[in-house]
């Protein structure tokens, strides 16, 4: 639950500072890796990005979970934080978690309760994986 939570987190702020979208992701029990449609991630920018993380993370942000008809979230192309659409045509109600004031995105995922839980974040490697395509492994500090 609290790397799963990291992650929107982590996906929140680098849709929002950046604009990338995610491509691909895996928890591990040790560690959760993310990748996104960037182009570059220099180190500044990584620090910038782990550094922002926990600022939100120990902001104790509330982490709530709604449901939506299809159709009204279908409205909101926000809800898709992914390149490609993953949801299955058939779900009539879509799950819609909230990290208030930072992330909201269709999922269906365990979360913690609170970015506070979370505990903490350090970004311990990047990698190129194509043309635009970067990826961040993190571990919970």
């Amino acid at each position: 639950m609290r790397y799963h939570s990291a992650l929107h987190v982590l996906c929140g702020l680098v849709y929002h500072m950046y604009g990338g979208l995610v491509t691909g992701g895996q928890i591990y029990p040790e560690r959760a890796r993310m990748d996104f449609d960037l182009q570059d991630l220099t180190p500044e920018r990584v620090q910038e990005i782990e550094k922002e993380c926990n600022k939100a993370i120990h902001n104790s942000l509330p982490i709530t979970i709604r449901f939506l008809p299809r159709d009204e979230a279908m409205k909101h192309p926000d809800l898709i934080r992914t390149k490609i659409n993953l949801l299955p045509a058939n779900i009539p109600e879509v799950r819609v978690v909230d990290i208030q004031g930072l992330d909201v995105q269709a999922d269906g995922g365990t979360h913690v309760a609170n970015t506070k839980e979370i505990g903490g974040i350090k970004v311990t490697k990047t990698e190129n994986k194509g043309r635009i395509n970067r990826r961040m492994e993190i571990v919970l500090a």
